[in-house]
């Protein structure tokens, strides 16, 4: 029998218990070291809450009656055109210090004209929320709607924006929000140079900012680089960064994600106040989202341990996204989980 004869032979006669054994040391140090991970913080006191939040709200709060015909929603005409209604999200919004809200008014059209608002019910909505900031939350699909690379299509986009702006001067500006947006683009360099220039003075210029690039997620078209984002926070007033859809599978993944991600917007948004764009909605069903794992818990307990005991002085506070979709449980885990008390 050969060399090679005896060694088959012995690996064939060995006693199995030792491939077991090993293979569950194996497992129980992968799972144990799992378990003693904590890539994110439960904190309870209130010291990342600094009272000026903000939230993405759904476009029937100022919606035209065209659009309701549209979607076929005209069932719900009376729930966003109910007074009582409006000052009642006011004061949920007011209870969990919301400052900041985003009201959908996309996508605009392939000619850079925003979809219409209904004057009465935009003039009612503003006078309930005059002790918040509330802007228009505009943009469009790149592409097919947003063609940003057209000096006619950006014209109009800017002028669509001064309009509505005058016609209602109590918003405090604009969020711009294009998606999907590989970073290096210069056309929308150029669109935020515009619509800046063209403000009435005094609005904001916030924008719908994507996260720093990661090898969890390689997808190019939502991420913008260090020297990008720069590039886009000189040229607005805040960066919302939107911290979702990451396609994650492990929920302590997620939150060492977040946490990374936190600390790297502040740092790379310069001087310019940042808000951490959080999930609360349930697209199940989607590949780039699953809300077992991308969920308020989670983003919270990243946010929290990127933040640290002594947040960058840029940072202003978390968004939800959305509002049509948080519900009572996480209305309560981020007063328990997030606010001062």
């Amino acid at each position: 029998m050969s060399l090679v004869d005896v060694n088959v032979l012995k690996t064939i006669l060995r006693p199995p218990w030792r491939t077991i054994v090993g293979g569950a040391l194996v497992l129980i140090i992968f799972f144990g070291s799992y378990a003693a991970w904590h890539p994110g913080l439960d904190i309870r006191d209130g010291r990342h809450d600094l009272g000026r939040n903000g939230i993405w709200l759904a476009h029937g709060w100022l919606g035209a009656d065209s659009w309701f015909v549209e979607n076929a929603k005209t069932n719900e005409l009376g729930k966003f055109r109910n007074p009582k209604n409006i000052q009642a999200l006011a004061e949920l919004l007011r209870q969990h210090h919301i400052k900041d809200v985003f009201l959908h008014l996309c996508p605009s059209d392939p000619y850079g004209n925003l979809p219409e608002v209904d004057n009465a019910q935009t003039e009612r909505f503003l006078a309930a929320f005059s002790d918040f900031r509330v802007m228009p939350w505009i943009g469009a699909p790149a592409g097919p709607s947003a063609r940003t690379a057209s000096a006619k299509w950006r014209a109009s986009f800017v002028q669509s924006i001064t309009n509505l702006l005058n016609a209602h001067p109590a918003f405090a500006g604009v969020q711009i929000n294009i998606e999907p947006l590989s970073s290096g683009d210069k056309d929308f360099l150029v669109l935020l140079d515009q619509i800046h220039a063209a403000l009435p003075k005094g609005k904001l210029l916030s924008v719908a900012a994507y996260p720093p690039p990661t090898r969890w997620q390689p997808t190019l078209e939502v991420h913008w680089d260090e020297k990008y984002f720069h590039e886009v926070a000189q040229r607005c007033d805040q960066m919302a960064v939107m911290m979702y859809d990451t396609g994650v599978r492990v929920p302590k993944i997620y939150e060492h994600l977040i946490a990374d991600w936190t600390a790297e917007a502040l740092r790379w948004s310069g001087d310019k106040p940042v808000l951490i764009g959080v999930p609360t909605y349930n697209d199940a069903e989607v590949g780039y989202h699953n809300p077992k794992v991308e969920n308020l818990r989670t983003a919270l307990m990243g946010i929290h341990k990127g933040l640290g005991s002594s947040p960058a002085a840029n940072y202003q506070g978390v968004a939800l996204y959305c509002e049509w979709e948080t519900d009572e449980n996480e209305w309560s885990y981020f007063q328990s989980h997030f606010m001062k008390q």
